[in-house]
């Protein structure tokens, strides 16, 4: 392996998007969706740590691009958040040492119940007293070393295309976003990820003002551009502004995302489709698998792949992670094949940019972590020309790049805006637009609060940015949670509502907005001023 950038044969930067949407729910003991944020802690964001610190312990080099969601930060500082995060896990550690006495005589059950109660125990361990309660300094602690390359999203991951006739509103969730991500990390991001990589022409425009160097696109964003790019999507183009923008190689991303022939389905992986929550009986799981009625997932799922049926076989932990191995390896021969067609026809090495969400290395691939520390062993062990970067290394080595604008493009299906804006989903923006306009009214009705009216504005800004999240639209279409993603748009809609119409009246009750500052909290630092309209071109 090489780690000269300009003599490899070829590049390859992998990047993840962790993201989820703002979930927090202070008003119940307990809250079905806040588990979301739990499984991915379990099951991603803590074995992927764990997969960071046995490279560096071993110094094994690895390159690797990953953006933080604010709203996932922001619910990975929240302490009731933490707290309850804790509890869960206590919740399945108990139902762990449960299933241990169900399965004593079925070894291979018994086999993977330990599995899960280690993984538990590790989890619980590395999180309280590893992270004392903070993973986000583990994630700081590799960006620091120069493993991790850091970089943000939108405030609240809005898909800004919607947003395209509201400047200053794009404008203020990358500022917003900007400054929560220095806040957390003492720096500035250099890229950005755009929300479903969600990209209409000139809003790199809107990126530039605030020092943002790149973002990622689709691969037909980039090879519909203005211009027919000269080397497809193994070259970043450089907008008119000078900003970059990074492909999504095809070949690269599909070996894992595809639900026809990507890695994920091999049958020897974990099954995700198959819980102990809706297999065994109520009396048993309830205390861990029953939300109102309703049975859920307990992470504990015993069963493999198998294929194309119902007859699932036992899960073999060893079998999944030697599969992990094997297709580490074939995608490291994929990607050197790739690149050694590719190289001869370009004067620099051809990039492979590989961008996925990062909940699905382990939440939804269960082998995924172990995928990614045998890919970073076997890049460094095994002879060729490549080489790991990231994109602000890869504008360090190749400043100039053909000039050119992408097209209109998302990572969405069919490759536009239909996910966002559909006939279940467009009521949204007409609400959100019409919060757009009030919000700036309101900056201009009272340019200076203090008190009571400085925290009701502020708590208007945080209800107008969470009702933009690209999340809830995203679940209507596809028909998974839709009533409670109906509601949190609803809710943040009616709240805001009420704001302004209290405002208006000079009524504000201090009695609920003390409870809907406790529930919706995110960005606490946050000035409504910054919601001011704007001269154009002007940036902050």
């Amino acid at each position: 392996m090489t780690n000269n950038l300009e003599s490899s044969r070829g590049l390859i930067a992998l990047v993840l998007n962790a993201h989820l949407p703002y979930v927090r729910h202070p008003e119940y003991s307990r809250f079905l969706e806040e588990n979301w944020l739990f499984e991915a802690l379990s099951e991603t964001y803590m074995p992927l740590l764990r997969v960071f610190r046995g490279l560096e312990i071993d110094k094994v080099p690895f390159r690797l691009t990953i953006s933080l969601s604010p709203t996932l930060t922001s619910m990975l500082e929240d302490k009731l958040l933490c707290e309850r995060y804790v509890n869960h896990l206590d919740r399945l550690l108990e139902l762990s040492d449960k299933e241990i006495v169900r399965l004593n005589g079925d070894i291979p059950g018994l086999k993977v119940s330990r599995m899960y109660r280690e993984l538990f125990m590790n989890n619980r361990d590395d999180f309280l007293n590893l992270y004392n309660g903070d993973i986000l300094d583990g994630f700081k602690h590799f960006h620091d070393l120069g493993n991790l390359e850091l970089i943000t999203s939108t405030a609240t991951h809005a898909f800004l295309p919607m947003y395209r006739e509201s400047p200053d509103m794009i404008r203020n969730q990358i500022l917003i976003a900007l400054e929560n991500h220095d806040r957390l990390f003492k720096s500035m991001p250099e890229g950005i990820w755009l929300p479903e990589c969600g990209y209409f022409p000139g809003l790199e425009d809107y990126l530039k003002p605030y020092g943002i160097k790149y973002f990622f696109s689709s691969a037909h964003g980039v090879l519909h551009a203005d211009d027919p790019p000269n080397y497809g999507v193994y070259a970043p183009l450089r907008t008119p502004n000078g900003t970059a923008v990074f492909g999504r190689d095809r070949a690269a991303s599909n070996a894992i995302w595809s639900a026809v022939d990507g890695f994920p389905g091999n049958p020897d992986y974990r099954e995700f489709y198959r819980d102990i929550g809706f297999d065994l009986t109520e009396e048993y799981i309830a205390p861990y698998a029953l939300e109102e009625g309703n049975r859920v997932n307990t992470g504990f799922k015993y069963h493999a792949i198998t294929g194309d049926t119902d007859q699932k076989e036992l899960y073999e932990p060893e079998k999944g992670a030697a599969q992990a191995r094997m297709d580490a390896e074939t995608f490291l021969q994929n990607r050197i094949r790739q690149c050694e067609t590719i190289s001869g026809m370009m004067d620099r090495p051809p990039l492979i940019v590989a961008p996925f969400d990062a909940e699905l290395f382990g939440h939804w691939w269960f082998e995924g972590p172990q995928f990614l520390d045998s890919l970073f062993r076997e890049f460094q062990s095994t002879e060729h020309q490549l080489a790991l970067v990231t994109p602000s290394e890869y504008l360090h080595v190749w400043p100039h790049s053909q000039v050119t604008r992408p097209a209109f493009s998302s990572w969405g299906d069919k490759g536009y805006g239909q996910v966002w804006l559909d006939g279940s989903n467009d009521w949204i923006y007409r609400h959100t637009h019409k919060m757009v306009e009030r919000m700036a009214e309101l900056v201009d009705r009272f340019p200076d609060e203090k008190g009571l009216k400085l925290r009701t504005l502020n708590q208007a800004a945080r209800e107008l940015l969470l009702s933009q999240a690209s999340d809830w639209p995203f679940i209507i279409k596809t028909g998974t949670t839709v009533l409670y993603a109906e509601r949190r748009v609803k809710n943040h809609i009616s709240n805001f509502n009420r704001i302004y119409e209290s405002l208006c009246r000079n009524t504000v009750k201090t009695e609920w907005l003390t409870k809907l500052e406790k529930r919706n909290n995110i960005f606490k630092d946050i000035d409504y001023r910054v919601f001011r309209r704007r001269e154009p071109g002007i940036s902050a």
